[in-house]
């Protein structure tokens, strides 16, 4: 297989699919990129983060479109769009943004298959640049994704890396109902194996990127590597964990996890967002009331602190939990 970073990974899902099925059409700001230069060329330069570079050569205007800067009018267009029989792909430069186009995401997409008893459906995928370690500012660098997560009839997508990330962009693509492809901004240069071809990783079967007997780590998106390094340093001492990355928050794989504590006895949850209302709350909370009798520690959250992301390098490198934080989470549960 190729190496493959995940911005390149996500790109080559997305000219598979639009190549495969005309419905597909691409639409944020600067998808296509607008008139640069006095020559009138087209910059192409594919969004901010190069995601959607080369689609607009292929599919020219019709299908790659570029937006003004106005979060609730891409959003809506897209869904509206869904409503009219596309499978619009709409792009929010930062996650951190989804506060301006809340409405048409949780009270309008997340709700018309419900609203229409089932008549309509709305296959839109709202992609988003989400996290922090590049010095962006606490407005661009959040981990938003339990936001939409609390909200019923939409999915959520949280990838690790790029062999997942194509996979799952193939999936939420064909998926009838709405999707929230939240893309780690940090994570886009990380290369990984990838297939050249066609294949899906369905929603809510989490993976076991490594297998242990004393403890079970959950982790999501950038946490995933980070985890990684510190279960490969502990695994020299004879401490071995099971790493779960769930992949999707919305539908969540509880079976996997709990199958797992089950055998560790042990949990501990890594999650870069805030502590309060998170995903790792919300795994922490489905072990203790489902898998409680298994548990022979208390489970461990490693998290952000209930703080902006700070924008100096040293703090916002102090503010996002790290390999050093998860070993010392794990050795504490072992010590329980």
């Amino acid at each position: 297989m190729a190496q493959m970073t995940m911005r390149d990974a996500i790109n080559a899902a997305l000219h598979l699919e639009m190549a495969r099925d005309p419905r597909v059409i691409v639409l944020g700001e600067d998808v296509s990129g607008g008139a640069g230069g006095t020559s009138g060329n087209r910059e192409a330069s594919g969004g901010i983060f190069g995601v959607t570079k080369g689609l607009w050569p292929l599919y020219g205007d019709e299908r790659v479109i570029d937006t003004p800067i106005s979060e609730s009018a891409i959003v809506g267009a897209a869904a509206g769009a869904a409503l009219a029989g596309l499978r619009p792909v709409a792009e929010l430069m930062f996650a951190d943004f989804v506060g301006v186009c809340m409405d048409q995401i949780f009270n309008q997409a997340a709700k018309f298959r419900y609203m229409f008893g089932g008549k309509s459906s709305c296959p839109v995928v709202i992609r988003a640049a989400m996290g922090a370690g590049m010095n962006m500012g606490a407005q661009h660098s959040q981990t938003i994704y339990p936001f939409i997560t609390a909200v019923p009839g939409i999915k959520v997508v949280v990838p690790s890396n790029a062999y997942d990330a194509k996979g799952l962009m193939l999936q939420a693509l064909r998926d009838d109902d709405p999707v929230m492809f939240f893309e780690h901004k940090a994570l886009y240069p990380r290369k990984g194996e990838v297939p050249d071809g066609d294949y899906t990783i369905p929603f809510g079967e989490a993976a076991l990127v490594r297998e242990g007997e004393h403890v079970t780590v959950v982790a999501l998106a950038r946490m995933v590597p980070f985890a990684e390094k510190a279960i490969d340093l502990l695994a020299k001492e004879g401490i071995t964990c099971d790493l779960i990355d769930p992949r999707t928050t919305s539908p969540l794989d509880e079976e996997t996890i709990l199958e797992s504590v089950e055998n560790t006895g042990r949990l501990v949850v890594v999650d870069e967002s805030p502590p309060r209302c998170s995903v790792a709350s919300d795994i922490a909370g489905i072990v203790a009331s489902k898998g409680f009798h298994a548990l022979k520690a208390p489970i461990v959250q490693v998290t952000a602190p209930h703080a902006p992301v700070p924008f100096a390098r040293e703090l916002e490198r102090a503010y996002v939990p790290g390999p050093q934080k998860i070993e010392t989470a794990i050795r504490q549960v072992l010590k329980d």
